[in-house]
């Protein structure tokens, strides 16, 4: 037999299998390999490579050009970027819980006159959000180092 079998009209079952009265057709779904858009920066900035590297925002990159020609001129040196800082170690409750670290990942860090620098690209509504503000003061704190934020 070839295909699904002829349904009279106004039947209710087929064998043991019932009908539906109004069938629905549901649309159809993509292909498992399509990609969805990509969805908006939640603070309207666009990724940008730069010398292989991934910027979070344009700003970001020029800032990071603006610090290699310091570099290669000496006026820092130890250029570094995304340096990850330990502000609280993973803990377990009481109850026997899992609390995670607390990590402060900053844009860049670099030595200038002897002294470290931790640098962040900040725009005035980031530099005002709640996880920022806890871990710039957690930084001050833990590490003794004050961000210095750019524009």
């Amino acid at each position: 037999m070839k295909g699904w079998p002829r349904v009279p009209d106004g039947a209710t079952h087929v064998g043991t299998a019932r009908i539906n009265a109004a069938p629905t057709v549901s649309a159809p779904r993509p292909h498992p390999a399509a990609q969805p858009a990509p969805k908006p920066a939640k603070y309207g900035n666009t990724k940008v490579n730069v010398d292989g590297h991934e910027f979070d925002s344009a700003k970001e990159s020029r800032r990071y050009r603006v610090l290699k020609v310091m570099e290669e001129a000496g006026e820092i040196g130890k250029l570094t970027m995304q340096h990850v800082f330990l502000l609280v170690p993973a803990q377990r409750r009481a109850d026997g819980r899992a609390e995670r670290k607390v990590e402060y990942r900053a844009d860049f860090s670099y030595v200038e006159g002897g002294e470290l620098v931790v640098e962040d690209v900040k725009s005035e509504i980031t530099r005002k959000t709640k996880d920022y503000v806890i871990k710039r003061k957690l930084m001050l704190q833990v590490h003794g180092i004050s961000i210095r934020e750019v524009n």
